[in-house]
């Protein structure tokens, strides 16, 4: 039977298959991490109190790129190349959505905007990380290889989604509402698109190296485009909904080591 759990175990069963998941992963955290580093660096000078809860946050993603590296290091693989058709980060840009990396790459400080921007973006794609991690956990939190990495990461996507909504509140309630509910939006349903395209490039490369039969790739594609049609129509408004969080405060500490990887 074809299911989420059956397909990533034939992911993890096989190298070269696991090889292309954990180096997309820690491509994509280890970007975040970077992105995260310059906001903290360039915050807009009025919202300085941000700067160590955006600090953390991208520590937490190089973590997260670590870990993925480490898992392949324990099998003895080598990262490979990152296909551009599935790399998620790079995609988002393109359609506009977050802070430009040209503009991370400069001196200037940010403007409020630009954070408010960039705390809609990350609720919206902290959303999307929260949920593949605990479909993992679900699935694979178990699992000797990869239980402990993923019971980790998904601790940690849970503190960055708290931490997206409390702000983005407290910011709602300073009068940044409207420009809040308008990027949310706009970041969601760029994001369904992007996600689409970037599960269907990443499932085209899985079944060339498991050869899948043309069939079991159809059926992929086909559940793909059925997901996107429901986020079309109606699932992303639950990215862009805003509630108190139960952990507060979820990014106002250190970041938690990971001795382990």
């Amino acid at each position: 039977m074809l299911t989420a759990k059956s397909l990533f175990q034939e992911i993890i069963d096989d190298d070269d298959a696991f090889r292309l998941f954990c180096s997309i992963a820690a491509s994509g955290e280890s970007q975040g991490g970077w992105e995260n580093a310059r906001i903290a660096a360039l915050v807009a000078p009025g919202m300085r109190e941000l700067a160590p809860k955006i600090t953390r946050h991208g520590a937490d993603e190089d973590k997260h790129g670590r870990i993925f590296h480490a898992l392949l290091r324990k099998r003895g693989l080598e990262p490979v190349p990152v296909p551009p058709e599935t790399d998620y980060t790079m995609l988002l840009e393109r359609r506009g959505i977050g802070l430009a990396h040209e503009k991370l790459r400069g001196d200037e400080p940010l403007t409020e905007h630009d954070v408010i921007v960039y705390l809609a973006h990350s609720r919206v794609t902290e959303q999307r990380a929260a949920d593949q991690m605990d479909m993992l956990v679900t699935y694979f939190g178990d699992h000797p290889e990869l239980g402990k990495a993923i019971h980790m990461i998904d601790d940690d996507e849970a503190n960055h989604l708290a931490y997206c909504h409390e702000e983005l509140l407290r910011l709602a309630r300073e009068g940044h509402g409207r420009l809040i509910q308008t990027t949310l939006r706009e970041s969601a349903l760029a994001e369904i698109r992007v996600y689409r395209d970037v599960s269907l490039a990443v499932m085209g490369h899985m079944g060339r190296i498991l050869k899948w039969p043309r069939a079991k790739g159809a059926a992929l594609a086909a559940g793909i485009h059925g997901v996107h049609a429901y986020e079309r129509l109606a699932g992303w408004h639950r990215m862009i909904s805003l509630r108190t969080p139960e952990r507060r405060n979820a990014l106002g500490g250190p970041v938690t080591p990971a001795p382990a990887f």
